[in-house]
Parts: structure tokens; C-alpha cells; sequence
């Protein structure tokens, strides 16, 4: 349900009730945050990659949005973004519709990967709110 299959992976998710509670399961090997408009235009323009009859297929041009979320209204990049960053009624179909990010290591690393960002040491697991921006922005 979380779709992270491997090290670095990045996907949006809706916050409600069942995934607060799955991210309460993995939260010592997971971190997670709100992002910016930013943030998530970056990642899609940079990063993103669409799931065309379960192939990964670049967001090269916006023909491949349209033919997949033109039935939602999404007939582009802009629409796709706006539909992630708002929460809009066809969340569920654009965020499954992007294939998960994958990710850089971070430059400069990690602070220190055996403690929760909320911790007194300071780590890097854990929910991070506004501040996963700075993160994505050094693995972007």
C-alpha cells in the first residue's frame, strides 16, 4: 500500500486514519513530511514518471498524462501537480498513476539514521512536517 520497494523512494500519500496508522508501523525506517507547491513541482518535473499499462514511462510531454488522467480532468503537468499539492477528488488515480521517485542519497548524508528526527540526539527517521523539503531538495 506504501509502494516503497526500496532504498530512497519517495511517494505522496493522503493523510487520513489507515495511513497514519501504517506509517506508525514503519516509522523507524521511513521519513515523511508535508511538502511544499515547491517541492512536489520539482519532483514531478525532475522525477516524475507515469505507469502507462504498468510500464514506468517519463512525463516527456503531456499527451501521456492525458491519455491516462484525461478522464479525471488532468490534462497535463500543471493539472497533475496542482491535483497532488491541493489533495483534489482524483488524489487516489494521479498519485497511483506516478510511479514512485527514486531518489539520490542525500549530499551531505544523513544526520544519524539510528534515531527519530524528534529525538533529543536528533535523527533522521520519522515525521519531519515542513522541514522534509530541505531533505528532498538535497536528494532531488
Amino acid at each position: 500500500l506504501l509502494r516503497l520497494k526500496q532504498l530512497h523512494n519517495g511517494v505522496f500519500l493522503k493523510v487520513n486514519k489507515p495511513i497514519l496508522q501504517m506509517l506508525k508501523l514503519v516509522q523507524p525506517y521511513v521519513t515523511y513530511g508535508y511538502p511544499s507547491l515547491k517541492t512536489v513541482r520539482a519532483l514531478v518535473y525532475k522525477r516524475g514518471y507515469g505507469k502507462v499499462s504498468k510500464q514506468r514511462i517519463p512525463l516527456s510531454d503531456n499527451s501521456v498524462i492525458t491519455n491516462a488522467l484525461g478522464k479525471h480532468g488532468i490534462y497535463g503537468t500543471e493539472d497533475l501537480i496542482h491535483e497532488i499539492y491541493t489533495v483534489g477528488p482524483h488524489f487516489k488515480q494521479a498519485a497511483n498513476f506516478l510511479w514512485p521517485f527514486k531518489l539520490s542519497a542525500p549530499r551531505g548524508g544523513f544526520k544519524c539514521k539510528r534515531h527519530g528526527y524528534c529525538e533529543m540526539k536528533g535523527g533522521d527517521w520519522g515525521n519531519r512536517e515542513a522541514e522534509i523539503n530541505e531533505l528532498i531538495g538535497r536528494m532531488n
